[in-house]
């Protein structure tokens, strides 16, 4: 909570400083590169620095806390933090890293606000940044203890069992450690991060969804090859390089998307790759036999682009009360709806929990939708597969 005097200080500064976070970002970021070049070349995702998605994202966090302070000053904004935190998590962000962001981030603040930042002012955004920073590092403590690893140490060598060639552009790994082992226990929605050294001497890192479910001997990542440099070259040095007997350097897994307990109605929809986590959350419905009346959507391409479309229809088959709907942009004669997916056209059950993977404009169509049909906010979860730049949108 800020204080008395930090209140109206925040209050009456936010639309100058929102107005101009993209700038105090940009200018950030430039400073904090400047001095410490190592964590652009091996933590932060070049291709969301040279896209600018990064510094839209920061700006969008951090004036969606900082109106969640104002607006709601005896709740924290958990959904906001929770998803931050898992992705700083897999990357092994440490608690003295935010000594670094404040630094270099008020440095930009001064630079690009001048005189207007007195004292006072920076003062009450002081008390901002610090109640966002120690909220993360206390849910990103929570998850390494839980973990059962230290603070930032997230990192284990996996070994390639198996590699799948699953479409043109997509392809599976199966992971296992050295000595031939289990990786461990994960929970169904859960990534994992994954770290290469590139040509250039850069380690940079990508999150990757555990695709199939837990307790299988071996992890599975499905890899999109995903185009441009430097945007894509994680995912292309996989797809060019990466081969059964390798090994990768993997973090524990993380993520808050994951399957709910209970017996309560279930829409999985997803777009693309963004099948993923979903396909882990199916197989372990499928596994246990479950009752549960679960809806299952998927947008793709066409039949040929689909990645496990197969291993999808097996899952759903499985489900006593599970339905499958398919829309493909291209469906050829594959039975399946032409088009953009359309929750209004299906009967949906009442008190359903909406879980949502895949591109923002999908994510904003289906959730919109869902909202529209009676489905309450707080029930509808989603994933973004990079920087989360719905931040303080969602209403």
């Amino acid at each position: 909570m800020l204080s008395e005097q930090a209140v109206p200080v925040v209050r009456a500064t936010l639309p100058a400083v929102g107005g101009a976070l993209d700038r105090i970002t940009e200018r950030f970021y430039a400073r904090l590169f400047d001095a410490h070049p190592e964590l652009l070349r091996d933590l932060f995702n070049r291709g969301n620095q040279a896209n600018g998605e990064q510094r839209r994202a920061l700006a969008g966090s951090i004036a969606a806390f900082a109106v969640a302070l104002l607006d709601r000053p005896d709740t924290r904004p958990d959904a906001l933090l929770s998803r931050i935190a898992h992705k700083h998590a897999s990357l092994g962000v440490t608690s003295e890293q935010y000594k670094t962001v404040h630094e270099h981030l008020f440095a930009a603040i001064a630079e690009v606000l001048g005189d207007a930042v007195t004292p006072e002012v920076a003062r009450a955004w002081d008390e901002v940044y610090w109640l966002m920073a120690n909220a993360l590092i206390a849910v990103e403590s929570r998850l390494y203890q839980e973990a059962g690893t230290a603070e930032g140490e997230v990192w284990r060598t996996l070994r390639i069992a198996a590699r799948r060639e699953e479409t043109a552009d997509t392809v599976s790994f199966l992971l296992e450690h050295p000595d031939g082992s289990a990786p461990g226990a994960f929970r169904p929605g859960q990534y994992v991060g994954v770290r290469v050294a590139l040509p250039d001497g850069a380690r940079q890192i990508r999150q990757y969804s555990l695709s199939s479910a837990p307790g299988l001997p071996q992890w599975r990542i499905t890899v999109k090859r995903a185009g441009g440099d430097p945007a894509g070259e994680v995912s292309s040095w996989l797809h060019a390089h990466a081969r059964a007997g390798d090994t990768l350097e993997v973090s524990v897994p993380f993520g808050d998307l994951v399957l709910p307990e209970g017996d309560g109605p279930l829409l999985l929809a997803s777009a693309g790759i963004g099948s993923t986590p979903l396909l882990a959350m199916l197989g372990r419905l499928a596994a246990a036999g479950s009752t549960r009346r679960v809806v299952v959507v998927h947008a793709d391409r066409s039949p040929a682009a689909h990645a496990h479309a197969g291993e999808l229809r097996h899952h759903v088959g499985a489900l006593p009360h599970g339905s499958l709907h398919l829309w493909y942009e291209e469906p050829g004669g594959s039975g399946a709806r032409a088009g953009r997916a359309d929750v209004r056209a299906l009967d949906l059950p009442d008190g359903l929990t909406a879980y949502l993977c895949g591109p923002l404009p999908f994510l904003r169509a289906v959730r919109g939708d869902l909202v529209a049909l009676g489905t309450a906010p707080a029930d509808v979860h989603y994933e973004v597969f990079g920087p989360d730049l719905w931040l303080g949108t969602e209403g």
